[in-house]
């Protein structure tokens, strides 16, 4: 950085992706634990079938994305689903199989598939 023109062009720029994030704050968020725990879990078929459903069901609404560690690497494949103005809801032990239910049913439907879900409690 040589100038105070150049300064402000990389705040303009920096503030225009800020506004970008706060626009994505309207979409539901699936986020998969991706860290070497998740990974020799199971956790790349996992995000590559949750990808693949919400691409191929057209569902611009949902943004599907991963993560480092999410903590409970003795319940990986885990998948997280923020949907703004709900509380997040951690699906826990997943599979491609569970993860497309979890697709049609709470993704589409709005009903969250408990039997898949970690309690506050830390009990499945």
């Amino acid at each position: 950085m040589k100038t105070l023109e150049e300064l402000k062009a990389i705040r303009e720029k920096m503030q225009g992706q800020i506004g970008l994030r706060s626009e994505d704050s309207e979409k539901t968020r699936v986020v998969v634990g991706m860290a070497t725990c998740g990974i020799a879990s199971g956790a790349r078929p996992v995000l590559t079938a949750l990808s693949d459903a919400v691409q191929s069901k057209n569902l611009s609404n949902i943004a599907v994305t991963q993560t480092g560690c999410i903590g409970l690497c003795q319940y990986e494949p885990i998948v997280e689903v923020m949907e703004p103005g709900k509380d997040k809801i951690t699906y826990v032990k997943m599979t491609p199989e569970k993860a497309l239910e979890v697709v049609e049913q709470h993704l589409i439907r709005g009903q969250v598939v408990s039997k898949y879900t970690i309690s506050s409690e830390g009990r499945l």
